[in-house]
């Protein structure tokens, strides 16, 4: 009888998060994709889902209230409605966002510490 395989413990074994967005304009379909990886997300690998609203656009919201935290419940139901329930953007550059000055400035720093902030790990 072969010996028992040896497993390393964690000390902490946290949930691991990711986020979902949904850019570059609304187009048919993108309700299934997020109920997708929602879903497999939270089935399969016992993941946290949180949905950023309207593109990157949610980012660059303050305090990250751009960020909703997604449930089984928020993804059921939603495979025949069209579009996207988190909204998406195509107007936004994170490398040159217009102030109400005029003037642009990189926002991809503030970004990743909303990522940071939040604990996400990955963006699909």
């Amino acid at each position: 009888m072969p010996a028992p395989k040896k497993t390393r413990k964690n000390k902490k074994s946290a949930k691991k998060r990711i986020a979902i967005l949904t850019g570059g304009g609304d187009c048919p379909g993108l309700n299934a994709v997020i109920r997708a990886v929602a879903r497999t997300a939270q089935n399969v690998h016992g993941w946290e889902t949180w949905g950023v609203q309207n593109g990157i656009e949610g980012f660059l919201m303050p305090r990250g209230e751009g960020l909703k935290r997604l449930h089984r419940s928020d993804v059921a139901g939603i495979l025949a409605q069209g579009g996207t329930i988190l909204g998406a953007s195509n107007r936004c550059d994170i490398f040159a966002v217009k102030s109400k000055n005029g003037t642009s400035r990189d926002e991809s720093g503030r970004i990743l510490k909303t990522f940071k902030r939040k604990g996400i790990e990955a963006l699909v």
